[in-house]
């Protein structure tokens, strides 16, 4: 798929969650990507890198449409946008990234939610369909995700979709400006993983 497709409102790729789909990132969503985020800058920067300056600018935008495309089409990342199905409404995003095949066949899974939706379920949602995707679409046999240890909220919801918490990695993630040490999760695929995507199946 060309980059042009990957960014075009037709792209067809879509994974249905509990009560959330999610779908890539278009060029249309700007406006409301900013406004949530805007809205969302103190409840997300204790647990995000450093902003930069233009982090909400179109064209910081535009050049991440164009990163999410050159991920996708290599297959080393899958960017999700996550809405709420009973309305279409932005409420965060995931991302499947640094999925290595060969002998490994995992990938490692990160997200975000916007203030105005926390503790509702959404994540959640958007974790598990995600995790789902990765295994049986993608043929991925292991998941991992990692937060910082203070985060309960974040170590709870990873505990729901079914992760286990496996260690400690000392700064492992420079994150709002400092390195900082992360909480390790790991899933294994209960459909037991194979050497690539399911035949037939176009992402």
């Amino acid at each position: 798929m060309a980059l042009l497709d990957w960014i075009a409102p037709e792209s067809g790729l879509r994974v249905e969650g509990d009560g959330v789909l999610l779908r890539p990132p278009r060029a249309s969503d700007y406006t409301e990507w900013r406004e949530l985020r805007a809205v969302s800058r103190t409840f997300l920067q204790p647990w995000e890198p450093t902003w930069p300056a233009d982090d909400l600018s179109r064209g910081a935008f535009r050049r991440r449409l164009l990163a999410y495309a050159r991920d996708r089409e290599i297959g080393v990342a899958y960017p999700f946008f996550v809405f709420r199905a009973s309305d279409d409404a932005l409420t965060g995003g995931i991302t499947l990234s640094n999925v290595r095949r060969g002998v490994a066949q995992m990938g490692s899974v990160g997200y975000w939610c916007g203030k105005p939706y926390a503790r509702q379920g959404l994540t959640l949602g958007a974790v598990r369909a995600l995790s789902d995707f990765a295994f049986r679409t993608l043929g991925l046999h292991r998941l991992e995700a990692a937060c910082i240890p203070e985060n309960q909220a974040s170590r709870d919801l990873l505990r729901k979709a079914g992760f286990a918490e496996e260690g400690q990695a000392k700064a492992y993630l420079k994150i709002n400006g400092a390195w900082r040490d992360h909480v390790l999760f790991g899933l294994v695929s209960p459909h037991g993983g194979h050497d690539g995507p399911d035949e037939g199946v176009s992402v």
